[in-house]
């Protein structure tokens, strides 16, 4: 089992996409090594007296035997004994500990000279996620763990209480669903939104409830060293939304002795009309992952662009109408408390604009689980947590592909996880979300992948031969021209690239900043930079990579009316435009005739 796990991050980091740095912890090798004189201190022991789900904790320590290797880590529950951690057989014994901490740093990382003086401290941010921590002291550094001091209990007042809500668009238009987490079951509360037009009488609706267990997970870690109760997820649907106006909502749990549990009061703006002229904003980015703000978990600048990205987005958040992170969504890799701090760090995001989600490689991929690709990124979550943390309007939530209208919008999202190829139920449902737009009301048609379906000038495609995923293009191009996609963007390279209007690997039209007239060709994007390591490029470019850039960021694409349509990548570091082009076009160049798109026509009259 734990050959398998340094298997995973291995692989991960061959891959490019570094190493979950949890997974560096070979937790299951720690004994106790008491250390006299050695203590652990944690304060304050309880939080959240003002109603905050984040608190800073001061974690002081000593050990009179100090080594740089130290570290600190926490765990949740504070309990972190070997009751979940049966032994495998008979003959050999159970590990002492078989769960893996939340977040860990090393001794020395704010205390420079604690290898000298053995004395040290840090500042971490805990966040409410339904259960107490506790703050242990290791020597031995993360291969050979020898636990020597830890803390008393640390605790919110409420660690059940209702957090991080996520929006998401229904699956009709003017539907807003809100998900968010708790540690209340149905057992115990009933879950609800109090909700409505600002300034107007709020009315309640109801939400269900769902979790998953540790034997829904397909393998290790997710279902050894990486399990953490994931505490209850609901979702409610807000139905018969008026376009454009601001509704406030507030989440709660009503408790079967007649008090409520309330969650903070948020705010959103309810979807325009499909077809609706106005002004409409979409950001839209691959492989964010999350990072600590106070600089735990961090190894080999894992994620080292996700905070910065998170941050603009905030910043400019009264400028953005829907966010899509397409794949690749928090890099739990299997160490599923991940999963709270990532919903933690988007909140800001999640609770005010429709967050919604693809599905990629670290979410789904795993042996002999029904993936399109059989590697183990991860972690033995084979979809599950992704597919309940956050809603898709998807007919089957396993799935994962669907069909999004907003405003002058035309969405399609793929799921390159599961099969796409011609003949396939994946094939159908993207031909059919294509050609059922229609183009007078919504002239903007903008697919969506995780995996690069198009073009790529990525070296670990390149090593392969190759600038696309296999059977990517090949299996798809002929229906992104029928249909005249627009823009077709993808994450999993981490970095961005954009081509020339390009079909069967020709440009078409020659790469501008402007495009006007009849649709030439499909302009494909990769917007993998949200925050994962950095991947490479090959020192020769094809005449079709247009724009690169090696750095951290976004795209955001503004639809001003039905003739003219703005893209932008912007940096995450400070929020600069990197590149840009606009496209201005009638509808009559819609519907003009065009390489490998006419219509049939006859000479009847």
């Amino acid at each position: 089992m734990y050959a398998l796990v340094a298997l995973i991050a291995a692989g991960a980091a061959a891959a490019g996409g570094g190493e979950q740095p949890l997974s560096r912890i070979a937790i299951h090798r720690a004994t106790i090594a008491p250390q006299p004189g050695a203590f652990l201190d944690a304060s304050p022991a309880l939080l959240g007296l003002q109603g905050n789900d984040r608190e800073w904790v001061t974690v002081t320590y000593s050990n009179p035997k100090p080594s740089k290797d130290d570290w600190i880590g926490v765990f949740s529950p504070a309990n972190f004994n070997d009751s979940i951690c049966p032994s495998e057989n008979i003959w050999v014994e159970a590990p002492l500990l078989c769960t893996a901490p939340i977040k860990f740093q090393f001794a020395n990382h704010t205390s420079r000279g604690y290898v000298n003086t053995g004395k040290g401290s840090l500042r971490l941010q805990m966040i409410n996620q339904r259960e107490d921590f506790s703050f242990a002291l290791f020597s031995g550094g993360l291969s050979n763990p020898k636990l020597i001091a830890h803390s008393k209990i640390v605790t919110f007042i409420n660690p059940k209480a209702p957090v991080y809500p996520r929006l998401a668009q229904g699956k009709s238009w003017n539907e807003m669903t809100v998900t968010w987490t708790s540690g209340y079951g149905t057992n115990e509360a009933t879950p609800f939104v109090r909700w409505g037009i600002q300034g107007q009488i709020q009315i309640l609706s109801p939400a269900g409830t769902l979790t998953f267990g540790r034997n829904t997970m397909c393998g290790p870690p997710a279902r050894t060293v990486g399990w953490r109760d994931p505490g209850f997820i609901h979702t409610s649907f807000l139905k018969d939304l008026w376009p454009n106006f601001m509704y406030t909502y507030q989440i709660g749990h009503r408790l079967f002795n007649g008090s409520i549990v309330w969650g903070h009061q948020y705010s959103f703006k309810a979807p325009p009309y499909p077809g609706e002229d106005s002004l409409q904003r979409v950001v839209i980015f691959g492989d964010m992952g999350k990072a600590e703000v106070d600089g735990s978990n961090e190894f080999n600048d894992f994620e080292p662009g996700s905070l910065n990205t998170t941050n603009q987005l905030i910043k400019d958040l009264k400028n953005i109408d829907m966010v899509f992170h397409i794949g690749d969504i928090t890099y739990a890799n299997g160490y599923l408390s991940q999963w709270d701090q990532f919903t933690a760090q988007v909140e800001p995001i999640a609770s005010t604009v429709p967050y919604m989600v693809g599905s990629g490689n670290h979410e789904r991929d795993w042996p002999g689980s029904g993936s399109f690709y059989r590697n183990l990124d991860s972690g033995g979550e084979c979809g599950v947590p992704s597919q309940n943390m956050f809603y898709v309007p998807a007919e089957n939530r396993e799935q994962f592909w669907y069909s999004m209208d907003y405003g002058m919008f035309r969405f399609c999202i793929a799921n390159t996880e599961l099969d796409w190829r011609p003949g396939t139920e994946q094939y159908r449902f993207i031909e059919h979300c294509l050609s059922s737009v229609d183009r007078q009301k919504q002239p903007w048609l903008i697919f969506l992948a995780h995996r690069v379906l198009g073009y790529s000038s990525a070296t670990f495609y390149a090593d392969e031969g190759t600038t696309e995923e296999p059977m990517g293009r090949e299996s798809l191009q002929s229906l992104w021209q029928k249909y005249k996609v627009d823009i077709a963007m993808y994450g999993h390279v981490h970095g961005y690239e954009r081509t020339c209007p390009v079909y069967e690997n020709v440009c078409v039209a020659k790469g501008s900043d402007r495009y006007t007239g009849a649709f030439t060709a499909t302009t494909h994007v990769v917007v993998g930079g949200g925050g994962a390591s950095l991947a490479d490029y090959t020192t020769a470019r094809a005449r079709w990579s247009h724009a690169q850039d090696r750095d951290f960021g976004f795209a955001k694409l503004t639809a001003f009316n039905h003739t003219t349509l703005l893209f932008e990548y912007i940096k995450s570091r400070d929020g600069s435009v990197h590149d840009h082009f606009t496209v201005s076009r009638d509808y009559r160049d819609v519907l003009a005739c065009g390489i490998d798109n006419c219509p049939s026509t006859t000479l009847a009259s």
